[in-house]
């Protein structure tokens, strides 16, 4: 099976708004739906588990009932951290996965997964076992000596930008978060799946990125959002 695990566990204070921002409405739809919608289109993705934000569990499950959402099969409660939810999502699925699974992980706060992104994460993890969504860097990173100044980059050509989604076999997944949660490796604040691995001494392989895949954090986000969701390609482009 292909399973995707949402992580929709935050509270979004952030954003200053009375609701996490998740379940925000952007033309009278909630960003996870939309999000739960990439997922459920695409024919590959067998089952979607969402690591939701305790007390918004039945509203969750009311959207999912009015937008269609049939592939929704589990709810589990969020943690402290990203760490903690991603963990919750995983632990919840010891007895639902095999563990030549794959288990995608997703931001529910990322509502523009296409297609295409799915399909290739998909096919990388079956070649190599993880498969982690890229993009190339396209701007030049300096070192900072100090507030004011720099003598050192980093050539660009050297970095790549790495989101969700993000692939795994399940066994390797229960494995690292077992273990990283055991000896404390890699949990600290502003890591994700992807980084826990590396520092567990797992290689990553990339997989197609899209600059579409935004993350909805601030304000402006949700006005790029609504720019993306009006936006028409012009025919002549190649």
């Amino acid at each position: 099976m292909n399973i995707a695990i949402l992580i929709a566990g935050g509270s979004g204070h952030r954003m200053n708004q009375d609701i996490p921002k998740q379940f925000l409405n952007v033309y009278d739809k909630p960003v996870i739906v939309y999000t739960l919608e990439g997922f459920q289109r695409h024919p590959e993705i067998d089952a979607i588990g969402v690591v939701c934000l305790d007390g918004w569990h039945e509203v969750l499950r009311a959207y999912a009932k009015q937008f269609g959402i049939s592939k929704l099969r589990w709810i589990t409660s969020g943690g402290e951290t990203a760490q903690e939810s991603i963990r919750n999502g995983v632990f919840r699925l010891r007895d639902e996965c095999a563990p030549d699974d794959i288990v995608i992980i997703h931001d529910g706060i990322r509502p523009m997964v296409e297609d295409f992104v799915l399909s290739d994460i998909l096919i990388q993890c079956r070649l190599h076992g993880n498969a982690v969504t890229s993009l190339p860097y396209n701007e030049q990173i300096f070192v900072a000596d100090n507030e004011v100044s720099t003598t050192k980059y980093i050539p660009r050509d050297t970095l790549r930008r790495v989101s969700t989604p993000q692939a795994y076999r399940y066994e390797k997944l229960l494995w690292a978060y077992e273990k990283a949660f055991a000896e404390n490796i890699g949990i600290q604040a502003s890591t994700y799946a992807n980084t826990l691995m590396v520092d567990l001494g797992e290689r990553l392989y990339f997989a197609a990125g899209s600059e579409k895949n935004i993350k909805l954090t601030t304000k402006d986000d949700f006005e790029l959002f609504k720019t993306y969701m009006k936006m028409e390609r012009d025919s002549w482009l190649k």
